[in-house]
């Protein structure tokens, strides 16, 4: 049977086997303190390398923080410098040795930070370091962020240059910014969180460009012979009827972004939506997210990932077959089935090539 999601795709000079990709989620597992901090464990070898030998075609490593103040939690992966880099090249090798791409995302939390892992931990303290974000106003019940200078702003830019750089060193081939669920460059996008009224603020153009200033950067860092990718929430989810009554991102707003975006060296769109306010009222169900995706590609003409309760092989094979998107991001079944590429493979009537140790599981 012929399948359009198990078809190549190209980005640069790298070739994905297949449209079938492994979305970064969060593990709260790298080290906590010490010489070591931020570096990845066996936890990440093991979790990442499960999807590969599972048939994703990239494995992304979850949001890594290029400063530290710019995590989520004390566990978060970093990779302001080299130690953590190394921590990461066994990874890649091992990914890379099962035919699958090696990807990571960069980001910075911005007032989203120091917030502790989402389960107890009663050895740690929450909230262990101030947060910064392009205006003094908390995300729900988050402590109040410091305000960031535009000289704090050009040094968390020249951070994500620098990570960039030690990301390809690492081995990556694959880079993602993260721009969306209302981390910090989603913070400057947003109306709802930046009320800036300097150059970083106020019009579309001025809200765009830390998110522009950060692009440049990476591409100067990061091979020109490999992809970027850049993650977008394409609509917080509001209408203008918050109590402070701003409006939040749109899809319009996202079309535009991708559209400058595309002529600064991003190569694909990964399009989810929300997280710039904790109660906004979404419509979830069976891909949701999926026509945001569809509206980014047709509309600003640059190949996009569609994210977001993709559970089964029929749906992901319309997505793709139909100009939906170009691939799709797999995040909770992946971590509850590590072999659902293969089995949808199956499933579609498509063989995906297996690492020899588990040739009795496929003959």
């Amino acid at each position: 049977m012929s399948t359009h999601l198990f078809d190549p795709l190209t980005l640069r000079d790298i070739t994905f086997a297949h449209r079938v990709w492994m979305s970064p989620m969060m593990q709260f597992a790298a080290v906590p303190d010490g010489p070591e901090t931020g570096a990845a464990t066996d936890w990440h070898l093991a979790h990442l390398g499960a999807r590969a030998a599972g048939g994703a075609a990239l494995v992304m490593t979850e949001a890594t923080a290029v400063l530290p103040d710019g995590r989520s939690s004390d566990y978060d992966l970093g990779l302001w410098n080299d130690t953590q880099a190394e921590a990461l090249r066994r990874i890649t090798a091992f990914i890379r040795s099962l035919g699958a791409v090696p990807g990571i995302q960069l980001v910075h939390a911005g007032r989203k930070g120091s917030t502790g892992r989402p389960w107890p931990d009663p050895d740690r303290t929450q909230n262990s370091w101030p947060t910064t974000a392009p205006s003094p106003n908390a995300f729900g019940r988050l402590p109040e962020p410091a305000e960031l200078t535009e000289e704090d702003i050009a040094h968390i830019v020249t951070a994500f240059g620098a990570a960039a750089a030690r990301a390809a060193h690492a081995g990556f081939q694959v880079l993602e910014l993260h721009g969306a669920h209302g981390y910090l460059i989603h913070q400057f996008l947003s109306p709802q969180a930046n009320h800036r009224t300097d150059r970083y603020g106020g019009s579309l153009a001025n809200r765009m460009r830390f998110a522009t200033e950060v692009v440049d950067e990476v591409r100067r860092h990061w091979p020109d012979a490999l992809p970027l990718f850049f993650r977008t929430s394409a609509t917080d989810w509001l209408a203008g009827d918050t109590d402070d009554e701003r409006p939040g991102w749109t899809v319009d707003d996202a079309v535009e972004l991708a559209a400058v975006l595309k002529d600064r060296g991003v190569d694909l769109a990964d399009v989810s939506s929300g997280g710039i306010v904790p109660d906004a009222p979404i419509t979830v169900g069976p891909g949701y997210q999926v026509p945001f995706a569809q509206a980014v590609r047709a509309k600003a003409g640059i190949p996009t990932a569609a994210v977001g309760l993709i559970t089964d092989a029929e749906q992901a094979e319309t997505i793709v077959a139909s100009g939906q998107a170009d691939a799709v991001f797999l995040g909770r079944e992946l971590l509850r089935n590590p072999a659902w590429p293969r089995q949808a493979a199956a499933t579609l009537g498509h063989k995906l090539p297996h690492p020899p140790q588990y040739t009795r599981a496929f003959t």
